[in-house]
C-alpha cells in the first residue's frame, strides 16, 4: 500500500473499535499487524492515519495507545 493510497474504512473501524473497547490496549507495530493479521505497510499507514487523527498517539516505549487512555 503506498502512502497516497487510502486505508480500508472496515479495518479502520475495526481497529478504532477494539482501542475503544479495551482503552488500556498498547501495541508496537508489530504486535499491531499481527493482531489484525495486516502487512507491514498496511499497518504502518493505518497507524499514521489514527495518529493523525489523534485517535492514538505513540507512547515512549514506541507502543501505540488511545489518546485518551492514561
Amino acid at each position: 500500500m503506498s502512502p497516497d493510497c487510502p486505508v480500508d474504512p472496515d479495518i479502520l473501524r475495526r481497529v478504532q473499535s477494539e482501542f475503544l473497547e479495551m482503552p488500556g490496549l498498547h501495541l508496537t507495530g508489530p504486535q499491531a499487524q499481527r493482531l489484525w493479521g495486516l502487512d507491514r505497510q498496511t499497518c504502518e499507514r493505518l497507524l499514521e492515519v489514527l495518529i493523525s487523527a489523534r485517535f492514538l498517539c505513540r507512547a515512549r516505549d514506541g507502543a501505540f495507545r488511545l489518546v485518551t487512555a492514561a
